[in-house]
């Protein structure tokens, strides 16, 4: 790691609110270092809890997370808010970026805020969101509150990052139960009815309870909490259902297993982009994609023999390993 970058992580764990606006700028733009960066900062994280916010576009995931924001700062906590973006992010006068609907806590120095765009990323989450949950967090932050686009079932991402999951639904919205059919329901651990003072909201309650009758999902009961997030009603409820989820994860030891969960992906993802950028430079090598699939066309060969032939140097040289492993 360059001595510029030691002296950024140095300043981040002293509590720079620059070195962490930074840092995560690094992350998300993948700059050249960022891994080691990202690297130094690991050992300094464990402490934050991460909650992730989802639902459909509408359900007013905005606004329900502007008034968490100021719920935890009320009790004295940090709070650092990434809102996932299905586009470039919104920037503004913040250090960390602003968000439109994040106006309760505009101002306050121990409030963060950054929003990072998806990148195409199925699941609506970007790749860089779990390393700018590592700055966060090792940074000092105590309560980190990710909210996602929306974007249904591919949802999912979102239990990999977050320790608590919060899915968002709206009173009589057919679109909403769809997507809970779909297959959302298995990753909330709480589900939000906002806009409860709104017709229907009864009624989706009832629809909700009949839906997670009989869900396993070990000895947690998945919760429902209406809120109306324009006003704050019921956002004390909430915090204290994040609570008591928070301890249910420490005492059943869930919470280590779902980190051993998240780690064993981390990785695997990360050998995944690695071995892709390898085996692209060796795609290159032989010509590019497009004359490669001429030979395809011309049924010179077909793509399980080229496939064969890109991913066979790297084949060998694991083999190699293989047979002569480096001492420990």
């Amino acid at each position: 790691m360059s001595g510029g970058d030691t002296d950024l992580v140095g300043d981040l764990l002293d509590g720079r609110y620059r070195a962490l606006a930074r840092a995560i700028t690094r992350i998300e733009n993948r700059s050249p270092g960022y891994r080691d960066l990202v690297a130094a900062l690991h050992e300094h994280t464990g402490d934050a809890e991460v909650i992730g916010i989802t639902g459909s576009p509408g359900a007013g995931k905005s606004t329900l997370v502007d008034k968490l924001a100021k719920a935890y700062r009320d009790e004295g906590l940090t709070v650092g808010v990434i809102a996932v973006d299905p586009s470039s992010p919104y920037t503004g006068g913040a250090v960390l970026g602003d968000r439109i609907r994040m106006a309760s806590t505009t101002g306050d120095m121990d409030t963060f805020v950054r929003s990072m765009s998806a990148r195409g990323q199925l699941g609506g989450l970007s790749t860089a969101t779990g390393d700018a949950i590592t700055a966060f967090d090792a940074f000092g932050i105590d309560r980190i509150i990710v909210e996602t686009v929306g974007a249904g079932q591919n949802e999912v991402d979102i239990v990999r990052t977050a320790d608590t999951v919060a899915v968002l639904v709206q009173p009589e919205s057919g679109d909403d139960i769809q997507m809970l059919k779909a297959g959302i329901l298995e990753i909330g651990d709480v589900f939000v009815v906002n806009k409860a003072d709104m017709p229907g909201a009864d009624r989706t309650v009832k629809q909700l309870s009949e839906m997670l009758e009989g869900r396993d999902n070990g000895e947690w009961t998945p919760e429902i909490v209406e809120t109306v997030a324009t006003s704050g009603e019921g956002l004390d409820a909430l915090v204290e259902t994040f609570a008591d989820h928070r301890t249910y994860l420490e005492s059943s030891g869930t919470l280590e297993a779902k980190a051993r969960t998240r780690y064993a992906e981390e990785v695997r993802t990360l050998l995944r982009e690695d071995a892709g950028r390898l085996l692209e430079g060796e795609i290159e090598r032989r010509g590019g994609i497009e004359e490669l699939v001429d030979r395809i066309v011309a049924r010179e060969t077909d793509p399980y023999t080229v496939a064969d032939e890109i991913i066979e140097p790297l084949a060998e040289c694991l083999a190699r390993e293989e047979a002569e492993p480096s001492p420990r």
